[in-house]
């Protein structure tokens, strides 16, 4: 697919354009110019209106169409803007929009949740069948191949451990907490609670992976370190690979601090490098940045690696299969920008792939997506919160907006089903369960 040729497209009025780097954000700084796109992208936008039930502002807060009261609402700043950069790139030129200040929205993730219900039905069923003509697939360079994979894993982890610490919770665990629940099963979140939760994540998942004293523990993708620490305090023995320089660093520093050093090694390693046999592996939300032409060396490695007898626990983002079959050669904002190369799989994926190339089984499954979403959004509360240590920090206005819009998409994903996260347990048969 051609790029859209770009010339000066009227914004309208409304607040002045942030100001944009090309050099660090060069498709966010340029409009591109798509006349014919950008129409029928005003179409689509008012049928996505009226579908959902959504209130399209325009600059002087003239309304788009009527909508109901307490509708989620969009917000327009620039237009043409938005209506070109939609037009020319789909659901990456609505995230760089929304970068670029075009957009707002008093509630994103309502509005974003509005968005990602049925989100096949937002398209017609006529320009759906049009789909693979106008879908850009994955590059081919962001692969998550051994010799990418560490660049892919430096783009998003290490941006900097001081960034990371402004919105994370005392533990810096960069995954879903399980928080207690209500008698009707509903997460109850707080961030004073946080910490606690993270540890019973951690706690449940060293449990399935049935973690004692004189285990052999592979964690594969340390984070910084939380769970090493957990493990070791159990009187594990635990390696932890890291692809993150930044990660390693800190985890390494936290572990000397707890007095850990002689139980729990973090070491710069691939996966499909790991060396030895343990008793136990475990692997929180990594599988999702593998890519799906490796979860079969991934999954392979796991199997390698854990001795008789063993037991493997991963934390996985899931979608449904037929959303991951239709998404898994789009490229799309999330790749672009936060998660290059990665794949959030389905959990059929997962035991299809285990079945077909190791001798893992899976055996146990658990959801908790509530729970993510209540993360995110203490995450994404506390990052919007100190949006000027963001910036002390050297972090400019378009990025703030893209983690912004980053942690509220996320969010709305787990709000809406659209996406899960799962504890799972993958043994040998005939193995203890």
């Amino acid at each position: 697919m051609h790029a859209a040729p770009t010339r000066p497209v009227p914004a309208g009025s409304g607040p002045p354009h942030p100001r944009i780097d090309p050099l660090r954000w060069p498709d966010v700084a340029r409009v591109p110019y798509a006349p014919l796109r950008a129409a029928a992208a005003r179409a689509l936008l008012r049928r996505a209106a009226r579908q959902r039930g959504l209130r399209v502002v325009l600059p002087g807060g003239r309304p788009l169409l009527p909508a109901p009261p307490g509708a989620p609402e969009l917000r327009l700043h620039r237009p043409g803007h938005f209506l070109h950069r939609v037009g020319a790139g789909g659901l990456i030129g609505f995230g760089e929009s929304y970068q670029a200040g075009d957009w707002d929205s008093p509630d994103l993730v309502a509005l974003l949740s509005a968005l990602a219900t049925a989100p096949d039905t937002l398209v017609p069923s006529a320009a759906r069948r049009l789909r693979p003509l106008y879908v850009r697939r994955p590059p081919a360079d962001r692969l998550a191949t051994p010799e990418q994979a560490r660049a892919n894993i430096r783009h998003h982890y290490d941006l900097s451990n001081d960034l990371f610490a402004l919105f994370l919770d005392p533990t810096m665990t960069y995954s879903s907490a399980v928080f207690p629940t209500d008698p009707d099963g509903r997460p109850q979140a707080a961030w004073t609670t946080l910490a606690a939760a993270q540890h019973r994540k951690i706690d449940r998942l060293l449990d399935l992976a049935d973690v004692r004293p004189g285990c052999r523990l592979l964690e594969i993708g340390t984070g910084w370190g939380e769970l090493a620490l957990r493990a070791a305090a159990r009187g594990a023995r635990i390696v932890s690979l890291t692809l993150s320089a930044e990660q390693q660093a800190l985890a390494r520093t936290r572990i000397a601090a707890a007095g850990q050093s002689d139980r729990a090694e973090v070491r710069l390693c691939d996966y499909r490098s790991a060396e030895g046999q343990y008793d136990a592996v475990v692997s929180v939300e990594m599988v999702e940045a593998v890519g799906r032409p490796f979860w079969p060396a991934y999954l392979t490695t796991l199997d390698r690696v854990l001795a008789p007898g063993g037991r493997v626990a991963l934390q996985a983002i899931t979608m449904p299969h037929d959303r991951m079959l239709a998404t898994a050669d789009t490229h799309t904002w999330i790749l672009k920008y936060i998660f290059p190369g990665g794949l959030i799989p389905s959990l059929r994926a997962l035991a299809d792939t285990a079945a077909e190339h190791t001798a893992l089984r899976l055996t146990d499954s658990h959801g908790y997506g509530p729970h993510y979403a209540e993360t995110l959004r203490l995450w994404r509360e506390r990052f919007t919160g100190r949006a000027a240590e963001v910036t002390a920090l050297g972090f400019d206005t378009v990025f703030r907006r893209m983690w912004e819009l980053y942690l509220a998409y996320s969010e709305a994903g787990f709000r809406t089903g659209y996406l899960d996260v799962r504890q799972l347990l993958l043994t040998r048969p005939g193995a203890a369960a």
